[in-house]
């Protein structure tokens, strides 16, 4: 799945633009890499965000197309 998709999917940004925009600027990593919108992600990923002053870094559990919302919260874990 693109990375983009998985961002949106999971809930960790809530849309897919917006998702692409942090890609380009630089402020998602990837496996400790900075990352393109269209990577492709799978389970086991490391993946680190920047929101301005605060970072937050998850483990990445499963993947799926589509998920309820309470579910999104199962895609991934803190670290």
């Amino acid at each position: 799945m693109r990375l983009d998709k998985f961002l949106k999917v999971s809930r960790l940004i809530k849309r897919r633009t917006v998702a692409n925009e942090a890609c380009d600027a630089g402020r998602v990593f990837l496996n400790e890499k900075p990352a393109k919108a269209s990577a492709a992600v799978k389970e086991g990923d490391v993946l680190e965000i920047h929101f301005g002053t605060k970072s937050v870094k998850v483990e990445i559990l499963d993947v799926q197309e589509t998920v309820k919302k309470d579910e999104a919260k199962e895609l991934y874990r803190y670290l």
